[in-house]
């Protein structure tokens, strides 16, 4: 299993931007599907955005798309989400996951996931 570490979060006002950041501990990230996942005080963890193996398919809920943005470096064994134009309702633990599974799956299907990363705050607010 990949041990994850996330960082990069923090307190934001709406209409801000942050990049988080998913480090994974060995190589064989490369063969992972890697996803942001986030649970909002009171809810229920969500998955966010997904992204493939090679960063060539990814997936966005319908509530971030357009504002962020999920890439990989492979290189780096990191993960990144970078979060624009954030709403209060943005606020919650972020969590990065790891899955050998389709991108789809990761996101959907939270019994998919291999490993999760311990969380960064992510809280806007004014």
């Amino acid at each position: 299993q990949l041990q994850l570490v996330e960082s990069g979060g923090g307190l934001v006002q709406p209409g801000g931007s942050l990049r988080l950041s998913c480090t994974a501990s060995k190589s064989t990230f490369q063969y992972y599907a890697m996803g942001w996942f986030r649970q909002a005080p009171g809810k229920e963890r969500e998955g966010v955005s997904c992204i493939s193996t090679s960063g060539g398919d990814t997936y966005y809920t319908d509530s971030v798309k357009g504002r962020f943005t999920v890439s990989r470096d492979n290189a780096k064994n990191t993960v990144y989400l970078q979060v624009n134009r954030l709403k209060p309702e943005d606020t919650g633990d972020y969590y990065c996951a790891a899955g050998l599974t389709t991108v789809q799956r990761l996101c959907a299907l939270q019994e998919t996931i291999a490993s999760w990363g311990q969380g960064t705050q992510v809280t806007v607010s004014s």
